[in-house]
């Protein structure tokens, strides 16, 4: 089973604004584990980077400014994603951001279903729990030591860890058994449970005064009555 993580990177919040995608990060999924194959482009927004969006990815207009436009790239980043389910960590977010860069450049829009939202998995696995992925990375366990800024590859990374976890881990395919012995039934094998005799506890006599000693202060206790 292949799937795309994916994450972008862009100059503001909404594309009805006017903003656009500068950056765009992916990593291949074979049956949810990285493969080591990697989709990474920054893109020539074409417009000012605003202050605030620079603090938060630390991508410049300088730096961008010789990089590819949108639709320079796509044909790259459909080979790359092919017809595989995206990986997304508030997917609408980057679902609307692709299609305007698509529908700008005269491609065809992505469909909506086609995202695989980890926000939304996370939410209803850990309901009222924080869900940002700096939030379920520190749930799993998972190194973002290294994520001082926002990064569209970094990000996708980090969330192909964090989708592994929330689709179970790594063991999630691993049956453990209880111990069992096998008799022969017929042609059958039938299993049987492993009998262990229980373990004895004998309460010490110290036990047993403090035991009375507790039921002294309360009031008619169940365990005195006849």
């Amino acid at each position: 089973m292949r799937e795309i993580v994916l994450d972008t990177e862009t100059t503001g919040l909404s594309p009805l604004q006017g903003h656009r995608v500068v950056e765009i990060g992916a990593v291949e999924l074979i049956n949810h584990i990285t493969t080591g194959a990697i989709y990474h482009v920054y893109i020539n927004p074409m417009r000012e980077m605003p202050e605030e969006a620079a603090q938060v990815h630390g991508l410049t207009d300088e730096f961008l400014s010789d990089k590819p436009v949108f639709s320079e790239i796509v044909d790259g980043f459909f080979e790359f994603i092919g017809d595989s389910p995206l990986v997304i960590h508030n997917a609408s977010f980057d679902m609307a951001f692709l299609n305007a860069e698509l529908t700008l450049s005269g491609f065809p829009r992505l469909p909506e279903n086609r995202a695989i939202d980890t926000l939304a998995i996370a939410r209803k696995k850990f309901f009222g729990a924080p869900a940002s992925l700096d939030a379920l990375c520190k749930r799993f366990g998972v190194d973002a030591s290294g994520r001082k800024l926002h990064g569209a590859l970094l990000d996708a990374e980090l969330l192909a860890e964090v989708y592994l976890e929330l689709c179970g881990g790594r063991q999630q395919n691993l049956e453990i058994e209880a111990e069992t012995t096998s008799i022969a039934v017929g042609d059958e094998d039938v299993q049987k449970r492993k009998f262990l005799n229980p373990r004895q506890h004998a309460i010490t006599e110290k036990e047993l005064l403090a035991h009375e000693e507790f039921l002294s202060q309360l009031k008619n206790p169940i365990w005195k009555k006849e």
